[in-house]
């Protein structure tokens, strides 16, 4: 979205994003985790910010997205809120606060939603949660949804590998895509399915589709900050682009710190009250 559309809007809504497909506007979204950061993604035009549950990987460094608490995510939620002035902020409803439970899932929601500030949550799966997706947009939460590879159900999966190449699971995932348009969902993520099918789904609904892992033909991209910078080194999936290499950048500056610490350049006369 070119800064002179962004600026049509005071704020980026759900309603927005439906706007942004109805025109061929591409849709660009990026996880944050702290204040800082998403003041400067905010700041840099982007129009949606996912408080992801990946902080559980990229900032408390678990092996998956499981561990992470509901007080963890407001946390995390409430820093990035109080640094936007534009962009949505989509929250993540973590593992086990809405599977299997509908209650479970207004209360989780709504403690999302007033704790931390956040906009809206997004909760992985289709059919199968379809009872808690109802119960949170009753309270009038926005939420939206999430297929493919769903990271929070990686130990029945078993591995990372690309989802819904087989006909049986994509003809699932293209029906979970509509049940989920059909309840209300204001947006769908696709992750790591195949190009082709992703494009198929996004052109049989009329929410937005943001790919990660899906192709080119869905009407928006998700990417997490701490991989588009590179400050990761070890996760190189094919969809990944990174736009800069910090963790080598980073390390050098550090390096140079510590020389300049150890041979007393720093201070210097200048640097000195």
């Amino acid at each position: 979205m070119s800064a002179a559309v962004r600026n049509k809007y005071r704020r980026i809504t759900t309603k927005v994003l439906v706007d942004m497909k109805a025109n061929g506007e591409k849709i660009s979204m990026l996880t944050a985790y702290d204040y800082t950061m998403a003041k400067i993604v905010d700041r840099a035009g982007i129009d949606v910010i996912l408080v992801g549950d990946s902080a559980s990987n990229v900032m408390a460094g678990h092996e998956t997205t499981l561990p992470i608490t509901l007080d963890q995510m407001i946390y995390h939620a409430s820093s990035v809120v109080r640094a936007i002035e534009k962009c949505l902020v989509v929250v993540d409803l973590p593992f086990g606060t809405y599977q299997g439970n509908s209650r479970s899932a207004l209360d989780s929601a709504i403690r999302i939603m007033k704790e931390s500030g956040g906009h809206s949550v997004k909760m992985e799966g289709g059919k199968e949660i379809a009872e808690s997706v109802t119960r949170v947009l009753s309270a009038g939460i926005p939420v939206m949804g999430h297929l493919g590879l769903t990271p929070q159900a990686i130990y029945k999966f078993g591995s990372y590998a690309v989802r819904a190449k087989e006909e049986e699971e994509a003809e699932k995932l293209k029906k979970d895509a509509i049940l989920l348009e059909e309840l209300g969902c204001f947006a769908v993520v696709l992750e790591k399915v195949p190009a082709q099918l992703a494009e198929e789904v996004a052109k049989s609904l009329t929410i937005p589709v943001i790919g990660i892992g899906a192709g080119d033909g869905v009407d928006g991209q998700v990417l997490v900050i701490h991989d588009l910078l590179g400050m990761t080194h070890e996760f190189s999936p094919r969809f990944l682009r990174r736009y800069l290499d910090l963790y080598r950048e980073m390390g050098d500056a550090i390096k140079r710190y510590i020389t300049d610490v150890k041979t007393q350049d720093f201070p210097n006369k200048e640097e000195q009250y």
